[in-house]
């Protein structure tokens, strides 16, 4: 069949087996890491701060460049001509109506990383700005704190997640490929290589940044829920072996619901978080600062698109040491978070968007979270700004953990408001480890859509020891080793995110579509050359088989025989 009209294979869902090569190596090295951080936690610690140094001083510019690179790729992606191809067949109606596919898209972008730094971040940059930009605590400060934020986690992570989605989705609707990331390279190598050692090094690549990435999450999660423990005076002061032991705890859950066939209910589960996170933020937004929040939505957004220039171009190279930590405390960090996220929420966006058009997956997929996220930070942002404004020193008074719980206990209902707190975050470990762990899964199963529960098990079992260990790491600050270690996690594959823009590119370069219309573009052009040449303005297209035996329009006069 001629490559203009191809059609993609059909694929059988579940044809995959255990790749031995793939679990093998990446099961060893997980376990290997954990048992590292359990017997020497400070040698962990020393080598992971070292490893960040040298990334930071060396290759800090590459993640920026990276991420910011990313945006404006799919973004000409979809307003050109591949904007028009479908994830799928020709004409395929999309699998999920849009409404169900923007709450689905909704329920992945809400995780524990927005209950953690929902009130954390903007103020921190409210009291603490980046270097170079305005002074803390001041009228300035609040809209740059806000943009900075948005900065953070808007179009530049989703535009992360868009790329590795549309190169899965692509891949496997659209040329009838596996869901593997690997299959995904495939017009670069070739499918020898992919099927190999290139193969398995990349599939290898992506559970180790799924497994960094997730364990962070559910290590700030862990701190989070053992700081409400503490401020409802359900236990005393929260050491790493109570953060530790809420980890054991909520892994435990999450292995008794695989176990129970509660884990097929993840989007029972996700659809209740929504719905409680919508609880929390409409009862902060009604006794908080309304007025402020609303004053900020329109203000916060018209201050990061104002800056986004400046935000993007922050390196070492404008502000020195004190640039250089900002950005591991912060940006490279996020994108790095972003970057280890991709494997697991690009391969679920890609599998709720067959049938949508490259152009309706780009938007989608960076608008709606991002307009989401906008509200949730005008909410919390804005009221712990506020707060703070007011003589209440939420930025002083704790840790990061503490300070949505400390913004809690200046509105009514504190108790019922910090248990629901820790009842959505254990809600989102409990998902957030279930759903990384069938990605890790079907990775070391070839793709399998239904991996076996036994694998999933042992990748949620695995992940909840990193995160203990990624704490540990970090001594009796355990955010700093969550962050230490996902910046070095995610560096290999920063580079395959690189990579397969190039391979998603190539890809859609010899699409049905593109080439189609390619053709098209070629013959009528010279048809209407001959015919303007040979007939003036009186003639018309006809086509007929070419003397090579192709297909070509030919031009005739409408003047009547004879």
């Amino acid at each position: 069949m001629h490559p203009a009209l191809a059609e993609p294979p059909q694929r059988a869902e579940d044809e995959g087996g255990l790749d031995k090569v793939v679990f093998g190596i990446s099961g060893v090295l997980a376990l290997a890491f954990v048992a590292w951080g359990l017997i020497v936690p400070e040698n962990l610690g020393d080598t992971s701060s070292s490893a960040l140094s040298w990334i930071e001083r060396n290759l800090g510019w590459f993640f920026v460049l990276l991420a910011t690179g990313v945006v404006l790729f799919v973004l000409w992606l979809a307003l050109s001509q591949y904007g028009r191809i479908p994830l799928g067949r020709d004409g395929e109606p999309p699998e999920f109506r849009t409404i169900s596919w923007i709450a689905m898209m909704f329920s992945a972008g809400m995780g524990i990383g927005l209950m953690f730094f929902g009130v954390a971040e903007p103020l921190a940059h409210y009291v603490s700005p980046p270097p170079g930009t305005v002074a803390g605590e001041t009228d300035e400060a609040v809209t740059t704190a806000m943009a900075t934020t948005l900065f953070h986690w808007t179009l530049h992570p989703w535009a992360l997640y868009a790329l590795v989605g549309l190169a899965v989705a692509y891949g496997t609707y659209r040329r009838g490929r596996s869901q593997l990331l690997s299959a995904a390279f495939t017009p670069l190598f070739g499918r020898r290589a992919t099927e190999g050692p290139i193969g398995t090094v990349i599939d290898v690549l992506a559970i180790f940044a799924t497994l960094f990435g997730t364990a962070a999450s559910l290590g700030l999660g862990a701190l989070q829920i053992g700081s409400g423990l503490e401020i409802i005076g359900w236990i005393g002061e929260v050491g790493n072996a109570v953060t530790i032991a809420v980890i054991a705890v909520l892994t435990a859950a999450f292995v008794a619901s695989a176990f129970s066939g509660i884990a097929r209910g993840i989007q029972w589960l996700s659809n209740i978080n929504v719905a409680l996170a919508l609880l929390l933020a409409v009862f902060v937004f009604v006794v908080g600062p309304t007025v402020l929040i609303l004053n900020l939505v329109p203000t916060a957004l018209g201050t990061y698109f104002s800056d986004l220039a400046d935000m993007t171009a922050r390196t070492e190279a404008i502000g020195g040491d004190a640039m250089a930590e900002w950005l591991s405390g912060w940006t490279v960090f996020y994108w790095a978070w972003w970057i280890s996220w991709t494997p697991f929420v690009g391969v679920f966006i890609a599998r709720i968007s067959r049938g949508r058009t490259v152009r309706e997956f780009v938007a989608g997929v960076l608008l709606v979270p991002s307009v989401v996220t906008l509200f949730w930070f005008a909410i919390f942002g804005g009221s712990a700004i506020s707060t703070q404004q007011g003589g209440v020193d939420l930025a002083g008074e704790g840790s990061e953990e503490a300070q949505l719980f400390g913004l809690l206990e200046t509105l009514p209902w504190t108790g019922v408001m910090t248990v629901l707190v820790m009842l959505l975050v254990g809600i989102f470990f409990v998902t957030g480890a279930d759903s990384a762990s069938i990605v890790m899964a079907a990775l070391s199963e070839r793709g399998r859509r239904e991996p076996s529960s036994r694998l999933v098990v042992f990748w949620g079992v695995v992940t909840g020891g990193v995160a203990a260990v990624m704490l540990l790491s970090g001594g009796d600050v355990g955010l700093q080793g969550l962050r230490n270690l996902t910046i070095i996690g995610a560096l290999p594959f920063a580079l395959v995110i690189a990579g397969l823009a190039a391979s998603l590119l190539k890809d859609m370069r010899r699409d049905p579509l593109v080439l189609r219309r390619a053709a098209a573009v070629e013959a009528v052009q010279q048809a209407v050359v001959e015919g303007i040449t040979r007939h003036g303005d009186d003639f018309e297209l006809a086509v007929r088989p070419s003397g090579n035996g192709s297909a070509a329009p030919e031009t005739r006069t409408d003047d009547p025989p004879g």
